[in-house]
């Protein structure tokens, strides 16, 4: 006689749980993922505007005036993530407040 598994409701309904947990964990964990091309990451118009809390037309505003560097290919502004940083980094003001 050939053994059988018994599943039960409870036993499904903790593996489908488990499987949804997973899916859920997973679509977060590549939400925000963004490949390298030749090993640099590059940012949308729309990611960058959303990481700086500015308007789109504000990066336009930036890339008229030569403030921030970019590519433009087919329609579509990109930035290296790596310019982002070096120009925040550049731009940085520390606060003049010191502890007593």
């Amino acid at each position: 006689m050939l053994g059988q598994d018994i599943i039960t409701k409870d036993y499904f309904a903790d593996l489908y749980g488990r499987i949804r947990n997973a899916l859920e964990q997973h679509e977060q964990a590549t939400q925000h993922y963004r490949p390298l091309l030749d090993g640099v990451r590059y940012m949308t118009d729309k990611e960058l505007s959303q990481m700086l809390k500015v308007s789109r037309h504000t990066l336009q505003q930036y890339r008229n005036k030569g403030l921030i560097p970019f590519t433009y290919c087919q329609g579509k502004v990109l930035y290296k993530e790596q310019d982002v940083q070096e120009l925040l980094e550049r731009n940085y003001q520390p606060a003049k407040w010191q502890k007593e």
